[in-house]
């Protein structure tokens, strides 16, 4: 075969992870920039609260478009091997300095495969993470509803 299908996050499930993620980001206090992207790398839907910095909008979006890329969390790339020295220093450097190593974005699995990612900027890392953890556990609670499964 010369092709092959690829599952990709959709605009509804986005929607759903996005309110899940500012719900969160309510219950924190703070306001952040949250993106999401589907498998392609595209950006799918992005909101950004009120007083969410402005700088952290292309982070946020970054943040997404490298964990769907790489299929794992932005905050994998937070050791030594990264730091100048070290055997994967520069890729940050990659991707059109797309490539981001700040954690706040996290892939969004659907049996077993990467349909897209969120991005989360405004809080420190942990906060990020935070508020994108929701995002996905949404999805995941989206998924279980529309197969009729029990939460």
């Amino acid at each position: 075969m010369a092709t092959r299908p690829l599952p990709c996050l959709t605009l509804e499930a986005a929607k759903i992870a996005s309110a899940a993620a500012e719900e969160k980001a309510r219950q924190l206090g703070i306001d952040f920039n949250i993106a999401l992207v589907d498998s392609t790398l595209t950006l799918l839907h992005f909101t950004r609260m009120p007083t969410a910095k402005l700088t952290s909008i292309p982070i946020a979006i970054d943040k997404a478009f490298t964990a769907a890329g790489h299929r794992q969390p932005t905050s994998a790339y937070q050791s030594k091997n990264f730091l100048p020295g070290g055997p994967a220093y520069g890729i940050h450097n990659s991707n059109g300095g797309r490539f981001t190593l700040i954690g706040g974005g996290v892939p969004i699995e659907v049996d077993g495969v990467v349909v897209g990612a969120i991005g989360v900027s405004t809080g420190t890392p942990a906060q990020d993470a935070e508020v994108a953890g929701a995002g996905v556990e949404a999805v995941r609670r989206f998924v279980e509803r529309k197969r009729g499964a029990k939460l």
